[in-house]
Formats: C-alpha cells, sequence, structure tokens
C-alpha cells in the first residue's frame, strides 16, 4: 500500500515538473515573440542641412611684432616693447578703441646654435601679437587696410590674417538649424514612404556645424611687413555662410 502511495506521489510530482517547464517554454517563446514584433528601436534616421548667407560686420585684424636672435633677452624685450608701443600708438591714431585692441601671445624664447653636436645659446628672440577688431565694417571699409599699413610703418612685421564674423552670429546659427530640420523631415517622410512605413514621434537629434568664418585676404604691396613703403595693402570682405547639419531620428509606427 505504502508502494503505491509513493509511487501516485512520484508521477504527481513529474506532473507537476513537467507543467511547469511547459509554462516556461510558452513565457520565453511570448518573450521572443514581443521583441521581434514589437521591436522598440525601430528608427528611421534623416540628414539636413541648413545653409544661411550673411555680409560680415566685424573684423579682427591680426598682427604681430617678431624680434630675432638678439645676444641678450633684456635687449629682445626692450627693442619688442619699443615696437609694439608704436604700432598701438599709430592704430589709436586711427580712431580703435582701447578695448578694440587685445594683446595675445607674448613670448621670449631662447636660440640655439648647434656645432659639433653642442648646442650653445646663439641669442634670444621675442614675440607679440595684437588682434584688432573693426566695428560697423559697413562705414569703416577702409579702416582695415589703413590699420595695416600704419602697423606695419610703426613696426609691424607679422600680418596674420583678418577673420570676419557678424555681430548676431547666435541668430544667424539658429536661422540654420531651423532650415537644416526643416530639411531632415522632408527627407525623412520621403524615406518612410520608400520604405512603406510610418513615421512616429521624434526620438532625438544631433547637430554639426560644418562652416561659419571666414578669413579675408590682407594683399602686401612692397614693403608691407614692414618696409615701411609701398602701395597701400588691401583687405576685401566678401560674402560669408552658416552651413549646420543635423540628424533626426524617428520612430517607426507600428
Amino acid at each position: 500500500m505504502n508502494q503505491d502511495n509513493n509511487h501516485c506521489c512520484s508521477h504527481h510530482h513529474w506532473i507537476k515538473a513537467i507543467g511547469i517547464l511547459a509554462l516556461c517554454a510558452i513565457i520565453i517563446v511570448s518573450i521572443l515573440r514581443d521583441k521581434i514584433i514589437n521591436n522598440q528601436y525601430r528608427q528611421i534616421t534623416a540628414m539636413g542641412q541648413g545653409k544661411v548667407s550673411y555680409v560680415p560686420d566685424v573684423a579682427t585684424v591680426n598682427l604681430g611684432v617678431q624680434i630675432d636672435k638678439l645676444a641678450l633677452p633684456g635687449e629682445a624685450l626692450n627693442q619688442l616693447n619699443d615696437r609694439i608701443g608704436k604700432v598701438k600708438i599709430a592704430i589709436k591714431t586711427l580712431g580703435v578703441a582701447d578695448e578694440d585692441v587685445i594683446t595675445k601671445n607674448y613670448s621670449l624664447t631662447p636660440q640655439y646654435d648647434y656645432k659639433d653636436n653642442i648646442s650653445t645659446i646663439g641669442g634670444y628672440s621675442a614675440n607679440q601679437q595684437l588682434a584688432i577688431k573693426v566695428k560697423d565694417l559697413e562705414n569703416n571699409k577702409d579702416l582695415l587696410n589703413k590699420i595695416v599699413a600704419e602697423a606695419t610703418k610703426a613696426g609691424a612685421n607679422q600680418v596674420l590674417g583678418v577673420n570676419f564674423e557678424a555681430s548676431n552670429l547666435d541668430e544667424i546659427k539658429q536661422q540654420a538649424r531651423v532650415k537644416a530640420i526643416a530639411d531632415a523631415k522632408t527627407k525623412a517622410v520621403a524615406l518612410a514612404q520608400a520604405a512603406g512605413v510610418d513615421l512616429k514621434d521624434i526620438t532625438g537629434w544631433y547637430e554639426n556645424f560644418l562652416k561659419g568664418g571666414y578669413y579675408g585676404d590682407a594683399g602686401m604691396g612692397a614693403g608691407g611687413y614692414g618696409g615701411g613703403g609701398g602701395s597701400m595693402p588691401q583687405v576685401t570682405v566678401g560674402d560669408n555662410e552658416v552651413l549646420v547639419e543635423i540628424g533626426v531620428t524617428y520612430n517607426i509606427r507600428d
């Protein structure tokens, strides 16, 4: 009698275990099917570009004075300070405000001579650079050229370029972003139609600022690098543009 009871209990446990395994299998299949059919990562990403052209109204002229290989460091610095002072006076004489003349990259470096695999200090070089901002270019078109010409006459022997920008650059960038998003939306709709799906909500986007700076040309005449003479240097101002690329990601409707 006890053997029959033990046999019945064992049989009951086996049936229960099989039932649990079957239930687990059903749950696993359901999860896999839900993952395949209701994939929440079904998305489309479209790239859009927005371009806005503008005429720069602010310019920064970058000039410098280089003193090469003088015997004593103090001598190099004295010559540098003297010439920079004369350059600043020449610039301010043209009506440029003090706050629009910024000093940068002040340096003193030893220059080495090499002989028989032995290096010795042969002198010292000094350098200082100035960034001169010119505002309201529409009414100061000739000021850029005058700054370069007078600065070189006063002792500047480096013309490092002129960069142009807009005083409302942030507003221009925002206009380019709006255009880029509209372009991305148009492309996303076309992609969805081609794929036979419907777009849902936007899940995110990212931005690349591709273009937005212009460096003008300082056409230096004879003596333009501090030679004291020659033709007036010509700095040209042209149109510029901001180019923004934005990638917009959409969910696909189930």
